[in-house]
């Protein structure tokens, strides 16, 4: 299995629509990072979280490997990289009862997914960390 990335920077954000409570939004955030170092930034129609610490990914990592979507993840990582900078949309009903679910679309995810953003030196590396097959 690839060394876990010794750096990359994380973003996650999501839009809340005016019939959404905030604090669930944030929730829904924080239940994808666990506890790793963050920081919050909350205005009135967004929630974003940015971590310098690639172990913040770690319960993603783990569930495209449980729930066997590593190579679905990786085809979609691929096919949305832009330069050192990966994007992967996430279902904010699914992280809210803390399960990684991938969407293709944003219309996939009926309020709107959690963009998870993540620019590193060595995306590549990323990607093979997050979708690498256990050994």
């Amino acid at each position: 299995m690839p060394d876990e990335p010794r750096s990359a920077q994380i973003t996650l954000t999501a839009t809340i629509s005016p019939s959404e409570s905030p604090e669930k939004v944030l929730l829904a955030v924080k239940s994808l990072v666990g506890d790793c170092a963050s920081e919050i930034h909350e205005s009135v129609d967004e929630v974003r979280l940015a971590s310098n610490d690639i172990r913040s990914l770690r319960l993603v990592h783990d569930q495209l490997r449980d729930r066997r979507i590593r190579d679905a993840a990786r085809r979609f990582l691929l096919k949305t990289r832009e330069g050192n900078s990966l994007l992967l949309l996430l279902n904010r009903q699914a992280a809210y009862v803390g399960t990684v679910a991938i969407c293709s679309t944003p219309e996939e995810s009926p309020l709107g997914p959690i963009f998870l953003r993540v620019t590193s030196d060595d995306p590549d590396a990323v990607i093979d960390w997050l979708t690498a097959h256990q050994s």
